[in-house]
């Protein structure tokens, strides 16, 4: 076994949730030889042609890298981790934190081409296809910009890739939408945690608004410009939003997550042209960080 490579107490949770392979011949039919070259390339960033070949064909692995992240199988098998990890009362829902990161674009990840790209051996488009392929240009270049929520154990709930130049706060509730864990006893997933908190740039009334409806608590600091409008409004102008330091203070752990996920070389720079392809990047850095051990100041908090 390879330094990176799946421990077989993390082979035997996350082996149930992959998919069966009932393809011909017997090239690429390890799952495990396969996920392990995805991931040396994911903690390394190389080109896939210089995968080791412990890893087995280097064409196999982005290849099943590519399909998985075309028809969302990456997307169900972070579900199904979460869910399990929701089922042993491993997910400190007390505090969900909020926030984006920026990763500088790789000369490679450009030039895609302009027609849409389809999941392999099929007709349809991949489920998290981009027409602007989440590519964007600021003074630094070519970025794209991802944006999180993350638990108390710094492990992510749901992830999102953007354009580099997006703005966090339209994006926060899309993020909130993709949150989705599965309740052993069945029934409805869970989808509201108990408190949230974001910084600044997710201060809006349209944000505040959307929490008050679905009854989630949360400490989002109120800006400069807001508070001096909402005094110059006088008694028209609403209570102050409330805010909790305690709480606040917390906010650094989805900022230690992203220090976490960006340990992931080919997450801190994108290679990849395609924007479903990188989606499963970082997916598949987040399905990491669930299968090791809990750690944060919520690990001993249940669901």
């Amino acid at each position: 076994m390879g330094r990176g490579d799946l421990a077989d107490e993390e082979w035997s949770r996350l082996r149930p949730h992959l998919p069966k392979n009932v393809g011909r011949g017997g090239r690429g039919k390890d799952h495990r030889q396969v996920i392990n070259g995805t991931l040396f390339r994911q903690r390394t960033g190389i080109p896939w042609r210089d995968l080791p070949t412990r890893s087995g064909k280097w064409k196999t692995v982005h290849d099943r890298h590519r399909r998985w992240s075309a028809d969302g199988t990456w997307d169900r098998i972070l579900r199904a981790v979460q869910a399990d990890a929701g089922a042993e009362g491993c997910i400190d829902w007390s505090m969900v934190s909020v926030d984006s990161t920026v990763c500088r674009a790789h000369q490679h990840a450009a030039g895609a081409r302009r027609q849409a790209p389809q999941k392999p051996g099929e007709r349809t488009r991949p489920a998290q296809h981009r027409p602007d392929e989440a590519l964007g240009r600021s003074r630094g270049g070519l970025t794209a910009k991802i944006h999180l929520a993350g638990e108390g154990g710094l492990r992510p709930l749901a992830v999102l890739v953007t354009p580099g130049q997006w703005a966090d706060a339209p994006q926060m509730i899309p993020v909130l939408e993709r949150i989705r864990v599965a309740r052993p006893a069945g029934g409805r997933p869970r989808t509201r945690p108990d408190h949230l908190s974001g910084d600044k740039p997710y201060s809006s009334r349209c944000i505040r608004r959307y929490l008050r409806r679905r009854q989630i608590k949360h400490t989002i600091p109120e800006r400069r410009d807001q508070r001096a409008h909402r005094r110059h409004r006088g008694s028209s102008g609403g209570r102050p939003a409330g805010f909790d330091r305690t709480r606040y203070a917390r906010g650094n752990e989805v900022e230690r997550m992203i220090n976490k996920l960006k340990g992931h070389r080919a997450m801190a720079t994108r290679f990849d042209k395609r924007a479903y392809i990188f989606q499963g990047t970082v997916t598949v850095a987040g399905i990491r960080l669930w299968l090791l051990p809990r750690t944060g100041p919520g690990s001993s908090l249940g669901a």
